[in-house]
């Protein structure tokens, strides 16, 4: 299948070299050209500009976030000179409120638009293990499904409406960033008492926290490995933003997301914005008095 895909940072790239691998035909773009040339090298074309990739029977698009993905989608002309009947398959972390535009205007020009953001660090992807959360019209998502198991370990549909997806992502990256937050007061408290933190977390993630995201996130705060980051502060603090904003907009109170924004605020005065996420477990020490 001809793919145009657009956004090779650490997630895209991976994405990308596995449908390459997998023998479609890509059209890659980016705004820096570094990630381009390692995709050609894979069999991919460089599009000279965004908007020649919408000119494939698939797009994909992985960009980090509304304000990229407008500037780049809208305001570059992307959507506006893609073909008729293509399907645009937004892989993205954005807002409900801009999943919801963006399937307006693909409707209103006779364009597809599925929604499939992805959990799974860049490991992950690389391996082809990603859960994707799937919306759309069942005749688009259909069609893009044999991508979309080039890429994942399964694929979750939730139902017709793209923003649905963006919802689902948006809520599950809450209860990560709400494991981080938990992990690091934990571990704050068993420190205060004179146990390590790579002890108790040993302890905790073997037994009664014995899951993917614990035992993961648990290794990098035992580590104290914060960089380089998978998934850095900056983008944490967007993602707890957006929930608290899809929350608001469906009265949906969420005192424990506003939590952590602060925090996730905290960390950014501190300098640490791009480090990862997981650096809550620094903020944890450095409020209760303990040396990182």
């Amino acid at each position: 299948m001809d793919i145009g895909f657009i956004g090779l940072g650490q997630m895209g790239r991976a994405i990308a070299a596995n449908l390459i691998r997998a023998g479609h035909r890509l059209t890659v773009w980016n705004r820096s050209r570094g990630p381009v040339g390692e995709l050609t090298q894979l069999g991919a074309t460089a599009a000279a500009e965004p908007r020649d990739a919408a000119r494939a029977e698939v797009l994909m698009t992985m960009l980090a976030d509304d304000g990229a993905a407008r500037s780049v989608l809208l305001e570059q002309g992307v959507i506006e000179s893609a073909r008729r009947g293509l399907v645009h398959v937004n892989l993205a972390t954005v807002s409900v409120q801009f999943a919801g535009e963006l399937a307006r205007l693909h409707r209103e020009r006779g364009l597809a638009y599925v929604a499939a953001p992805v959990f799974g660090r860049p490991d992950v992807a690389r391996e082809a293990k990603l859960n994707v959360i799937v919306a759309g019209e069942s005749s688009a998502t259909s069609r893009v499904e044999p991508l979309l198991r080039a890429i994942g370990g399964r694929i979750w549909p939730v139902g017709s409406e793209p923003e649905r997806a963006n919802a689902v992502k948006l809520a599950g990256n809450f209860m990560i960033a709400s494991a981080l937050e938990t992990m690091a007061e934990a571990v704050a408290l068993a420190r205060a008492y004179g146990i390590e933190g790579a002890r108790f977390l040993e302890i905790l993630t073997s037994t009664l926290f014995a899951s993917p995201v614990y035992q993961g996130y648990g290794r990098l705060i035992a580590e104290q490995r914060f960089e380089p980051a998978s998934f850095p502060v900056r983008l944490g603090l967007k993602d707890v933003r957006l929930a608290l904003q899809a929350g608001e907009a469906a009265h949906v109170p969420m005192p424990f997301a506003s939590v952590l924004r602060d925090n996730f605020l905290e960390a950014v005065a501190a300098g640490e914005a791009d480090l990862e996420w997981a650096v809550l477990a620094r903020v944890a020490s450095r409020r209760a008095g303990l040396a990182s």
